[in-house]
């Protein structure tokens, strides 16, 4: 089978470590493809469509793909290029990763569902409601792997709050505030409809007067005090009544997104044992240290099984989609020779 790996092409600022942490984790995926016997062509995302073209004569292309020129919103672009041109490949559907990027959007949906969400809002200007309650968290509306989180994400006072958005806002087209809840952050992947085992990030070694979050130092700044004190275990210590709890509530959510494929959903779970759903992550990061692949490990699977499972999805999407396009035109055809009727039947 010829497997296409599509990913981010190098863009202009990307550190030595940047290129390397992409190029590692698609060689690690060639190296599983190739070892089951498939026929490999790695091709790098970069502005215009020519990667398209290695890309449609593929039979399978694994999406490793998280935006083009470091432009996040560009994900959802190449999923939609992907679809439109026909070929079956991994992970979720752009409608998707639109909604999940959106945080805003994705927070209406899941409110709307009756998932809990911890209160947030988008500054109207830079003005915050006066009761809006602290500590908050301010943070980039439309990005992901933690890009622009960091220590002075979390605000305690109006002054800071105000401060905060200001300052991000110069940054960033959107900004997000939600309330900060403390406790236990908790995560359940998904492959297909398989529910993992939940993993946990432990943050008893952060640095003191550090607040226990996951920022960009921690998930991509190798030896920073922020990585060495946020350290992941998997499984995680939960009884079952939590663990089935946060299963059913990550499914719903992740349900309510539309997600197909491969993902992940974030929890906190604060000091009454309310889980509250962070964030809902489609194509989570396939890397064999990251977290998903820490899951399937839990799980029994290696890291060849889990590589194997979701291009197998991708197969088994496309084939069911094509079947349905089959069925329903053949079902608009019918539809319209009966409204013809027998005399004007074609000849």
């Amino acid at each position: 089978m010829k497997v296409v790996i599509l990913f981010d092409g190098v863009a202009d600022g990307w550190s030595d470590r940047d290129v390397a942490a992409v190029l590692d984790s698609v060689g690690r995926v060639a190296e599983v493809l190739r070892q089951a016997g498939h026929s490999v062509q790695r091709v790098p995302a970069r502005p215009g469509l020519r990667w398209l073209a290695a890309c449609r004569r593929a039979d399978v292309v694994v999406n490793l793909c998280e935006g083009v020129g470091a432009v996040s919103r560009a994900e959802s672009l190449v999923a939609g290029a992907l679809e439109l041109a026909g070929v079956p490949y991994t992970g979720a559907r752009p409608e998707v990763m639109v909604t999940c990027l959106r945080k805003p959007m994705a927070n209406a949906l899941l409110d709307a569902r009756g998932i809990p969400v911890p209160r947030w809002i988008q500054p109207n200007g830079n003005r915050v409601p006066a009761d809006f309650p602290l500590p908050a968290i301010v943070k980039p509306a439309a990005e992901d792997a933690s890009v622009g989180i960091s220590q002075q994400s979390i605000v305690t006072s109006r002054r800071g709050l105000t401060m905060r958005v200001a300052e991000l806002s110069e940054q960033y087209d959107e900004v997000i505030v939600q309330q900060y809840i403390g406790g236990r952050e908790l995560a359940v992947g998904f492959v297909g409809d398989q529910a993992l085992p939940v993993s946990e990030i432990d943050f008893s070694a952060m640095p003191d007067g550090a607040w226990p979050i996951l920022c960009f130092d921690a998930k991509w700044t190798p030896g920073s005090a922020e990585d060495a004190g946020s350290q992941p275990i998997c499984p995680a210590p939960v009884s079952k009544g939590l663990q089935d709890r946060l299963t059913a509530l990550a499914r719903d959510a992740w349900r309510v997104v539309g997600g197909t494929g491969y993902g992940r959903v974030d929890f906190r779970v604060d000091e009454h044992g309310q889980p509250w759903v962070l964030e809902v992550n489609p194509n989570p990061d396939l890397s064999e240290d990251a977290g998903l692949a820490r899951m399937a490990r839990a799980v029994g699977w290696s890291y060849e099984d889990l590589v194997l499972r979701i291009v197998d999805l991708a197969l088994a999407d496309a084939e069911r989609a094509q079947s349905l396009d089959v069925a329903l035109a053949s079902g608009t055809r019918s539809r319209v020779e009966q409204r013809r009727g027998p005399q004007q039947q074609p000849a």
